[in-house]
């Protein structure tokens, strides 16, 4: 059997594709970076659904099912039409032609809910209802594995959090969390059955838990101390997600807010029913021993946008102090590299124009590796050049040159944070 998995790079894709290739399944990965998964042996597609142009008859030739895997839980609302409903319409289309036998679509539990995520998700259930040909909707609880990725990332880090752990809302909503492996085995036998074609089925775990519940234990479980439980309301919640959208948090975001706050719970009984499935549950999910990788990650997970925002300030007052700062206060400390003040002036002015830029770029979360790799150049740069012209930088009282050698590590730690794929 061959497929075609759409959003394969993803935490559930992922997943998927190692699963299906484990038990036999020749994987087509669908995304929009496909490097790593060419590392990791599968047979790739670049594609970004964000462009509905993309001529897929090609890339469906041999095709036995289409996995679709991909979507977004952030992004304008344009961008969320184009993965979750226009160019999977345009891929059941062209599969048609192709003689596709089947569609499995990764949908989620609460797409009621009235957000662009929700929406758009439930177009994009309606789109592959309308496709002729057979397939399975499937709307799975929280998913969690040995590796966790958004809202299980974000999970983590606010079970990992000194002085006190922190719910939305009061922490009673339920969840009922499916291994990611347990729901790429339902996927599985999706292809392999046609006794499930037609239905829309919400794959769970067998054990529930509040919210409140599966944070104390994934606590318990990094071997973190007992805290007080501070439950944040809503209205600061609703707003910090607002603030999370502006600023390309991640999974920290008002559809997440939105999820949180109304639980992601199903009915295991039904699933169980429907594919005689007996999933883990949350207890057995969590059940090794957190390693390091897991600690570090979970402290690590809410460093990460203070690094950004760190940096930030940083490039912000640098760029406005090579602005306006007169020539004056530095050219005497410049007077070795033999340039008039006027052309000091304009160097300062020309820097101080680059540094807004990098702060700029880090508040609109632009490119952050690619940043990344700038901020080094430009530090790096003009470290090793005024290091070499005007040596006495070394040995300024309040620093000089010296600093940047913190800031070159930290730019460093933020590149390998932004880097989650």
């Amino acid at each position: 059997m061959q497929v075609l998995l759409l959003g394969a790079d993803g935490f559930i894709g992922r997943h998927i594709a190692f699963y299906l290739r484990a038990s036999g399944v020749q994987v087509v990965c669908v995304a929009r970076n496909t490097v790593a998964l060419d590392r990791m042996g599968f047979e790739v597609l670049q594609a970004d659904l964000t462009n509905t142009e993309i001529d897929w008859a090609q890339a469906l030739q041999g095709c036995d099912a289409i996995i679709n895997a991909a979507g977004m839980l952030n992004g304008t609302a344009k961008q969320m039409q184009a993965v979750h409903v226009e160019s999977p319409a345009n891929i059941y289309h062209a599969a048609q032609a192709a003689g596709v036998a089947k569609i499995v679509l990764i949908s989620a539990v609460g797409v009621e809910a009235d957000t662009p995520f929700g929406r758009t998700k439930m177009d994009g259930e309606q789109a592959v209802q309308q496709a002729n040909i057979p397939y399975v909707i499937l709307r799975p609880s929280m998913v969690l594995a040995e590796t966790s990725y958004g809202g299980s990332s974000l999970m983590r880090a606010l079970a990992a959090l000194p002085f006190m752990t922190p719910t939305i809302g009061d922490g009673g909503q339920k969840f009922d969390p499916i291994h990611a492996d347990d729901l790429a085995n339902v996927v599985f036998q999706c292809l392999e059955s046609n006794q499930l074609d037609g239905k829309t089925i919400e794959p769970c775990g067998p054990e529930q838990i509040s919210q409140l519940e599966m944070i104390r234990a994934t606590r318990a479980w990094l071997g973190r101390s007992t805290t007080k439980h501070v439950a944040l309301p809503m209205s600061l919640a609703h707003a910090v997600g607002w603030l999370g959208d502006r600023l390309k948090l991640g999974p920290i975001s008002t559809t997440a807010v939105a999820q949180l706050e109304q639980g992601v719970s199903t009915d295991y009984a039904q699933f169980h029913g429907q594919t005689g499935q007996t999933p883990r549950g949350f207890s057995e999910i969590i059940g090794r021993p957190a390693g390091t990788q897991d600690l570090w990650h979970a402290r690590l997970y809410l460093l990460r946008p203070l690094v950004r925002f760190g940096l930030m300030f940083m490039w912000l007052i640098s760029g406005l102090v090579g602005l306006f700062l007169p020539t004056a206060q530095f050219a005497n400390g410049l007077a070795p590299l033999g340039l008039s003040d006027a052309n000091l002036t304009i160097l300062a002015r020309t820097a101080g124009v680059m540094d807004l830029g990098f702060a700029l770029g880090l508040l609109l979360a632009w490119k952050l590796c690619k940043l990344a790799m700038l901020q080094l150049l430009a530090v790096g740069g003009y470290t090793i050049a005024f290091g070499l012209l005007v040596p006495d930088l070394w040995l300024e009282p309040y620093g000089g040159l010296l600093k940047n050698i913190p800031v070159l590590v930290l730019i460093l730690i933020h590149r390998v944070l932004e880097e989650e794929r």
